[in-house]
């Protein structure tokens, strides 16, 4: 354990933090820090994520917990759902979502500038361009002149995903902000603290949350309803119209996507490409993978799209759905009811495994999308909450061992498809859930947990490192 907690002293100091600094932003004790340094503890699983991101790095490549860490630190409950689904640019949380929230925040202080000026550090700088950080902040800004510097060498920085904002007016530096973008679309203005958000969900497994609304007779969206706050059906209704834009911009957009792969946008084809004798079945395969593959596009251009649960994964529940509601006509309101939904499903997997690519591998994204779509599904379906967890169940089950593995680190090849394939494959998750449910030996509390000690068995070069699989494919 010595050589594990070594790293972190030495992640710190490259980083140039004292173990106040790194406290703070991990919302401990420097006396803490000092422990983990000097071998005398260990972090729980939450403080291992928290430094992960911190230093940039996996948590696979940051030290290996083992069997006597995951008992540390058991879940109590669950955040709420508007954490879950976060609306903004794609195609990366971190490099984009964060960003852009960084320069609305700061545009938003200071309405009286006339340009900005932002340059861009650490793992900002040197994936920015792939990741399209800067389009993003200039799009953000607009039409506010914008001037954007990637700064390769600067090390001394409290965070890898740092970035300077500077205000200007009549040419003159008038505001000026750091900020760092800290993971899942958050950000950090220098010399703040770590916000820690409350768990609002007493229930933290799917087995509690199914006999709660057992007991009190309640669909699993009528269960959130009770624990969500005043605001939150307004802000899932704007998630669902964000989602059905992207699907519609989507399909009414063609060209290459940016990045240098010369990746060619097919929504717009697949959604044209009926057959004179098109079976029902295959228009359904189409439809609902010119749907996915719109939302993919957009978050791959960078435009705005909402996590589900994150930016890679983004297609496979909006496609599902708006298929269902162009179908059978559903209302937004059973849409949205079926969104919800699928966020318990997705809050399950957050709070109990991960949604990182980083730390999972894909299985912890498209996975988990398609065990939304899956739940979000049977929601619409009416069926009761064990068919639901079955095809939920079902819908990871059999997207374990998933590698993330993106060919030059861009969410196009495989991604694309993969949001494509994932979307009919929770359809049909769904249909074998509403035959067999009866009969199921695994639970979906039990396939959370196989999932996580999959995602930490997985080498780190399968896990959006780019370093393995397809990703080592030279075009």
């Amino acid at each position: 354990m010595n050589e594990e907690m070594q790293m972190i002293k030495s992640l710190r100091i490259s980083r140039g933090l004292s173990q106040k600094e790194l406290a703070r932003l991990i919302g401990t004790s420097d006396r803490t820090v000092s422990k983990w340094e000097r071998g005398d503890a260990r972090p729980k699983d939450a403080h291992i994520r928290a430094l992960a991101q911190i230093f940039g790095v996996s948590t696979q490549q940051l030290l290996s917990v083992d069997e006597s860490s995951k008992n540390n630190e058991e879940a109590t409950g669950m955040q709420s759902l508007v954490e879950l689904f976060k609306i903004g640019r794609g195609p990366s949380s971190s490099h984009t979502m964060g960003p852009e929230r960084a320069c609305k925040v700061f545009v938003g202080q200071h309405p009286a500038l006339d340009a900005l000026q932002v340059v861009l550090y650490g793992s900002l700088a040197k994936t920015g361009k792939g990741h399209g950080t800067d389009r993003v902040i200039k799009k953000t800004t607009a039409p506010l002149p914008c001037e954007i510097i990637f700064d390769y060498t600067k090390t001394d920085i409290p965070h890898p995903n740092t970035m300077d904002l500077i205000g200007l007016r009549d040419g003159v530096e008038v505001a000026r902000a750091r900020v760092m973008s800290v993971g899942g679309g958050s950000i950090l203005f220098e010399n703040e603290s770590m916000v820690h958000l409350p768990e609002i969900y007493r229930e933290h497994t799917f087995a509690d949350i199914a006999g709660y609304c057992k007991k009190h007779s309640l669909r699993l969206w009528e269960y959130a309803a009770e624990h969500e706050g005043p605001d939150f059906w307004d802000y899932m209704n704007q998630v669902w119209n964000v989602m059905k834009r992207s699907i519609i911009s989507g399909l009414d957009d063609e060209g290459i996507l940016p990045g240098g792969l010369s990746v060619k946008k097919k929504a717009r084809s697949l959604f044209q490409s009926q057959h004179i004798d098109e079976s029902a079945a295959t228009r359904e395969n189409r439809m609902v993978c010119a749907f996915a593959f719109a939302v993919s596009e957009q978050n791959a251009s960078g435009e705005q799209i909402v996590t589900a649960p994150t930016c890679g994964a983004a297609g496979v529940l909006p496609a599902v759905l708006y298929y269902q509601q162009q179908k059978n006509k559903f209302s937004d309101e059973q849409i949205t009811r079926a969104l919800v939904t699928a966020g318990i499903v997705g809050n399950l997997i957050k709070t109990n495994a991960s949604i990182s690519g980083a730390e999972c591998g894909c299985q912890a994204e498209i996975g988990s999308a398609c065990a939304m779509a899956a739940a979000a599904l049977g929601e619409l379906f009416s069926l009761d909450i064990d068919k639901i967890e079955y095809a939920a169940e079902i819908a990871i089950e059999h997207h374990l061992g998933l590698t993330c593995d993106p060919i030059c680190g861009l969410v196009q090849i495989p991604c694309i498809e993969r949001n494509a394939v994932a979307a009919m494959r929770a359809i049909n998750a769904v249909s074998l859930a509403s035959f067999l449910w009866d009969s199921r030996k695994i639970s979906f509390d039990k396939v959370i947990k196989t999932m996580k000690e999959t995602g930490r068995d997985l080498s780190a070069s399968y896990k959006e490192t780019s370093e393995a699989g397809l990703a080592k494919i030279v075009f």
